[in-house]
């Protein structure tokens, strides 16, 4: 089953449900399964990092600068309690370390948002930027990506209360919050032409505004969505199903970086061994009521 079935799915179950979210009420990721899983990560030969010379460059320093998130509930979640971070993304960061460094955990991290991802990459700030990245050609053109690692769609959340939005065929006059620096003002203005579209710096300030009622809805990527409703606040619902184009989720290089071909080959060894499906599990299926693992997107 592709992940745009699985998430169709998800919509129709969702809909069923007075109030809001079906998952549980803020069911925390298998801390133990996670850990567990990167400790088994493979490691480079010393003849595979000599041959790179963006890994080359990482091993050389001894630790990896990410760029990455701490806030998302399903990719990339601090534990405050043991100073982990935890998800999705989180783990494939944690592998590629591993891969190169032998620790999962020697990494130098630096908080991005979707307006600084591509400068952190352009200043040397970071090695690289691994934080639900859409693939874009404006993108492109300034960084790198590796992958694509994941994809998704577009989607709409609305109050749990709202009847009048039953997808983005209803935003017209609306008020509509979505991501600066993200694929929604694009996908807003090719869907849904007539919304008054406000846009904010964060996920978390798009939240709180439609929270606040100062929005009527928030558009932006559909998992993204999916890990506010796998938070259990039961304040908020999808409205319809999954639109707009393929979202495909790349790693952020250098521009011209040959970490792109070290990257790819490790994505593709973790799809073949099982890695990618049971941190997908862990991460996402388990904690959104998802059994069946989506196929990873096709890697140049």
């Amino acid at each position: 089953m592709s992940i745009k079935s699985i998430l169709k799915s998800t919509v129709v179950t969702l809909a069923i449900v007075t109030g809001g979210s079906l998952f549980a009420q803020g069911t925390p990721i298998d801390a133990a399964a996670f850990d567990a899983l990167i400790a088994r990560g493979p490691v480079a030969s010393a003849t595979t990092i000599a041959s790179n010379n963006w890994a080359r460059k990482i091993k050389q320093a001894g630790t990896l600068r990410l760029g990455g998130l701490q806030t998302s509930n399903l990719f990339a979640l601090l534990n405050e309690k043991d100073g982990k971070t935890r998800g999705f993304d989180a783990g494939l960061a944690q592998l590629i370390t591993r891969y190169i460094l032998g620790d999962g955990a020697k990494v130098q991290f630096s908080q991005v948002t979707s307006s600084t991802r591509e400068q952190v990459l352009l200043n040397d700030q970071v090695d690289m930027v691994l934080a639900t990245y859409s693939i874009t050609p404006a993108r492109a053109e300034k960084i790198s990506f590796a992958g694509p690692y994941y994809s998704s769609q577009a989607g709409v959340l609305v109050k749990a209360n709202n009847k009048t939005i039953q997808s983005y065929n209803d935003l017209a006059g609306k008020k509509v919050a979505t991501q600066a620096g993200s694929t929604g003002p694009a996908i807003l203005a090719q869907y849904a032409p007539k919304g008054v579209v406000q846009e904010f710096q964060t996920h978390q300030e798009a939240l709180d505004a439609l929270r606040q009622g100062r929005v009527d809805a928030y558009v932006t990527d559909y998992t993204l969505l999916l890990n506010a409703l796998s938070l259990g606040t039961g304040d908020a619902k999808l409205a319809g199903a999954p639109f707009g184009a393929q979202d495909f989720y790349g790693i952020g290089l250098p521009k011209g970086s040959d970490g792109v071909a070290f990257i790819n080959a490790f994505l593709k060894k973790l799809q073949a061994d099982g890695t990618w499906a049971k941190l997908w599990t862990i991460s996402i299926g388990q904690r959104t009521g998802s059994t069946t693992v989506p196929t990873p997107p096709a890697i140049p």
